[in-house]
């Protein structure tokens, strides 16, 4: 067993720190407990707080590209240890090891974009309409900064949070979810070993709720990002209203994707496939619904059918295998609740349906990748994010129809389209209201491209140019020399 003895510490202004009470941290694939971590009390998330704030200055005048360095030594210490990074991800969050594999690779190049992206923090000179006046917006980092992020996909969204903000300038307290510590503090103790400066990232771990109300609560943190339920969300704006904090919001989504007749049938199940049932569909911009018109809807249903039949199980520890387990049995009885109340509904099973209680999966926290027919809008999963393996399809007669239907979630954070009419294309780019809208393809994840929600699904940014200013604040200077 992993233990805080044995290098699972917290990191609080460059040492390892361990706590007087411990959490426990579950493999999902077993059910067993495979560590232990530090359960922060208030004094360490202030020692944390205070880490950050006292190395703040001296981080912040430190040149763009010399922060690179940082940046860049700690993708490279990460792409070392590629496959040990991504065991322990895999063994901790249950995602098979060939996804793990890619997560701690994409983790390292949105590190390294970042770390580039950060030597182009320009300003501006503006034209003044007085003679002798000179007008400069300069950009600034936002200060301390508190970072919250998920169990889904904890290293690529720890990497989409910490290095734009230390790119910026700023300084960090990281809180990783309770569910997928152990590696944050494998990534964060990799940025350590750069030899950054202490203070500058902090990580602590512990009560979700007594961590983030501090966080948010304390006037030294000057922004929360923060990667998780818009329920949570929502309780975050209202204590940063205190502070008028900035704030990066990446929320819930009830992503649909619409399947037109002139599609290829069989590249769009392929696409809905790969996307659903990445990480056991627990991944925030994953399809929620499929619209599919109903001139190909049962063609389509028979490819969906014949491809889930092929789908399979990971084991703990394997490479091999197509889908792992929920990330604990809360998440797991929650995606009961859905197929439940569809099929009391009247919605129809087609494939799965069912926990996995069979050897040797019994112990972990597994679910029958599902299809759904026969879906009406009345089901709760036509309203609410599903966030696990079920994949309901409706079939649509008109193209307005289906466009009405989608936008009437308030959860807008991704839309897909599959069509080969260019017309057609660019009319639902205009007129799908989400944040995120994926033509053709059920793939958005790019560094450089800016990824966030709209509606009750967020607010700002993450990736890309827009994600780096989102650690950045604006400052006019007018300076008239004498």
């Amino acid at each position: 067993m992993l233990r805080a003895t044995d290098g699972n510490f917290m990191w609080i202004n460059g040492e390892n720190v361990t706590a007087s009470k411990e959490m426990d941290v579950i493999n999902p694939s077993t059910g067993k407990i495979i560590g232990k971590v530090p359960d922060a009390d208030e004094n360490q998330v202030d020692q944390a707080i205070a880490a950050a704030s006292d190395s703040f200055e001296k981080w912040a005048e430190l040149p763009a590209d010399q922060r690179a360095v940082y940046l860049q030594a700690w993708a490279d210490r990460i792409l070392r240890n590629q496959e040990k990074l991504a065991r322990l991800l895999s063994m901790e969050q249950g995602k098979p090891l060939n996804e793990a594999m890619g997560e701690i690779y994409g983790t390292q190049l949105i590190i390294r974009w970042f770390a580039e992206q950060g030597k182009r923090v320009y300003g501006e000179i503006v034209p003044s309409s007085q003679p002798g006046k000179q007008l400069y917006v300069l950009k600034k980092p936002v200060g301390v900064v508190g970072l919250i992020t998920p169990a889904n996909v904890p290293s690529a969204i720890l990497a989409n949070k910490v290095a734009p903000a230390l790119a910026a300038g700023c300084t960090v307290i990281l809180k990783p979810a309770d569910q997928t510590p152990l590696i944050a503090i494998a990534l964060i103790e990799e940025l350590i070993q750069t030899e950054i400066p202490n203070g500058v990232v902090n990580i602590v771990t512990g009560n979700g709720k007594l961590i983030g109300d501090q966080l948010v609560k304390d006037e030294r943190v000057k922004k929360i990002a923060f990667t998780g339920s818009t329920r949570v969300g929502k309780l975050i704006m209202e204590n940063a209203a205190s502070h008028i904090k900035r704030l990066t919001l990446e929320l819930g989504g009830n992503c649909p994707i619409i399947v037109f007749p002139d599609t290829d049938i069989e590249k769009v199940a392929d696409a809905i496939i790969a996307n659903k049932f990445e990480n056991c569909g627990q991944v925030c911009n994953g399809i929620n619904l499929v619209y599919v018109h109903e001139t190909i809807h049962d063609a389509l249903i028979n490819a969906l059918q014949q491809k889930m039949c092929k789908l399979t199980f990971r084991l703990d520890g394997q490479y091999e295998g197509d889908i792992g387990p929920m990330i604990d049995d809360g998440y797991r009885m929650k995606i009961q609740d859905l197929v439940d109340d569809a099929l009391a509904k009247g919605a129809t099973i087609l494939a799965g349906g069912n926990c996995v209680v069979e050897e040797p999966y019994r112990n972990g926290y597994y679910y029958q990748p599902t299809l759904l027919s026969r879906i009406t809008p009345e089901m709760n999963l036509t309203k609410n994010e599903i966030f696990g393996p079920i994949l309901p399809v409706m079939a649509f007669q008109e193209e307005d129809e289906v466009l009405q239907g989608c936008n009437e979630t308030p959860y807008a954070l991704a839309a897909y389209v599959y069509t080969k009419e260019a017309a057609r294309m660019h009319r639902l780019m205009a007129r799908l209201d989400f944040g995120n809208v994926g033509v053709n393809t059920t793939s958005l994840a790019c560094p450089q491209a800016p990824f966030g929600g709209t509606k009750e699904s967020g607010l700002g940014r993450v990736g890309g140019h827009q994600g780096l200013e989102e650690y950045l604040e604006l400052r006019y200077v007018a300076l008239l020399p004498e």
